[in-house]
């Protein structure tokens, strides 16, 4: 019984380092998006050609995230703003983003 619960958490924790790979890559994909579009662009064009091509869809899926069309068009939307996603997900950039909603609110 215990070699199937430490087999069970080994294959748990395989699955979970493999959608964070894929994640990595859909993280890449924008960025790369996002390059295309100050240099192009057209990068909310480009991410919507990726995320609807076999590959992209089979990408999203392994990162655990639903290929739908709601995830293109938000997709698209975040490569619009221009913000690279190691900024987008840095802590200063949340707290400039929530003190921005907060100035609105008031």
């Amino acid at each position: 019984m215990a070699e199937f619960m430490d087999g069970s958490a080994f294959n748990y924790e395989q699955g979970q380092r493999a959608r964070k790979l894929f994640a990595a890559v859909v993280l890449a994909a924008l960025d790369d998006a996002i390059a295309d579009d100050k240099k192009y662009g057209n990068g909310p064009e480009q991410i919507a050609r990726w995320a609807r091509s076999r590959d992209g869809r089979e990408v999203l899926s392994c990162a655990g995230i639903d290929p739908s069309e709601r995830v293109v068009s938000g997709l698209m939307e975040f490569v619009g703003q221009g913000v690279r996603t190691s900024v987008a997900l840095s802590r200063e950039e949340s707290e400039r983003r929530n003190a921005a909603q907060q100035a609105e609110a008031a």
